[in-house]
């Protein structure tokens, strides 16, 4: 390895990054789909870091979601496998919110990916910045 920061990174989590195991029927990729979601990491942080929650709850602590955007992260984080649904048969109705032992195993990578982020977010931005001058227009994904 030449030393640069990602095969340090690479090093340090003990992984050989070669592009075998992320080749397209590689299950690796499910991992990358399954949070690519803007708010499901969000969402599996906050079950992970308070426990089982009422959707009332999830958006006053994560804040700038709407509940029909909260409701569809959840289905979609349920129909991955990893959040939980209970329903209380109570008057007015209940539903809590719980990491399944799939998303408490995505909690570690979840917050690898929060470091990446605070090591290269200013890198990541000001590269976009530099394209978009350079082409005079913004990168549309």
């Amino acid at each position: 390895m030449s030393g640069t920061a990602a095969e340090a990174d690479a090093q340090d989590l003990g992984e050989d990054l070669g592009g075998g195991e992320y080749a397209a029927d590689c299950q690796a990729r499910v991992a990358f789909e399954v949070l690519s979601n803007r708010w499901d990491s969000v969402i599996v942080y906050i079950l992970g870091e308070s426990g089982p929650m009422r959707p009332r709850a999830l958006i006053t602590r994560i804040g700038g979601i709407s509940p029909k955007v909260l409701n569809e992260a959840l289905r979609r984080l349920e129909y991955n496998g990893l959040v939980a649904r209970q329903a209380y048969a109570e008057a007015p109705p209940r539903v809590d919110y719980s990491l399944t032992e799939a998303g408490l195993a995505l909690l570690g990578p979840i917050h690898a990916m929060g470091a990446w982020a605070g090591r290269y977010t200013e890198v990541v931005l000001a590269a976009q910045a530099s394209f978009a001058r350079r082409e005079d227009r913004p990168y549309r994904s």
